[in-house]
């Protein structure tokens, strides 16, 4: 790797993190030029803009990272399964800076899908593909699921469920309200079956 290419991923993780902890209208490039002890014509040569640096956080950092936490789930040989283990194991591990924190990219996407249309777009887009990785994986087990369930919409109410419960953790501060509803979740997911 370049240092080049190094300078523009430390920008990159250190924006990720500051988005995190403040948010993307709070972040100050003032910080994330101290933090990565850079001048701003080193910024700008890779970000012509915050909004753009926002971007490349969401598409290259909490996308990603995002998806790769479902993967083993929704590659377990019983999806169903998969998936409320990993509920399951997310509720228990979680810290208490996630609790009071958030989810990076559910908090990226509160805060900026009604302000910004780029942003709102790539949500979007992340959102349906991350749909469709899930209805794949139901799909393989299609014959054991009960035959009046839309794999669509259920997918969607598993993850809009799953961003509630971390939405409702982060404004309670109460991890233990986080695990009573992905209790009830996976109840719901294992009801999938016939």
């Amino acid at each position: 790797m370049s240092d080049a290419e190094k300078t523009r991923l430390n920008i990159l993780t250190v924006a990720a993190d500051e988005i995190h902890q403040h948010g993307f209208k709070a972040t100050s490039l003032s910080v994330i030029l101290e933090r990565c002890a850079i001048s701003k014509g080193a910024l700008y040569y890779h970000f012509t803009s915050k909004l753009e640096l926002g971007y490349a956080v969401f598409e290259e950092i909490y996308v990603p990272m995002f998806l790769e936490t479902w993967q083993p789930a929704l590659a377990h040989d019983d999806p169903i399964e998969g998936l409320c283990e990993f509920f399951t194991a997310m509720a228990s591990e979680m810290n208490c800076s996630e609790v009071v924190c958030g989810c990076p990219l559910n908090n990226l996407c509160e805060e900026m899908a009604n302000v910004d249309e780029g942003f709102r777009l790539r949500i979007l887009a992340m959102q349906e593909k991350l749909n469709a990785l899930i209805v794949a994986s139901l799909a393989r087990i299609q014959s054991q699921l009960r035959a009046d369930i839309e794999l669509s919409q259920v997918a969607y109410f598993i993850v809009a469920t799953f961003h509630g419960s971390t939405t409702l953790s982060k404004s309670a501060r109460n991890k233990e309200l986080f695990q009573k509803v992905i209790i009830e979740l996976c109840r719901y997911i294992r009801a999938l079956k016939k």
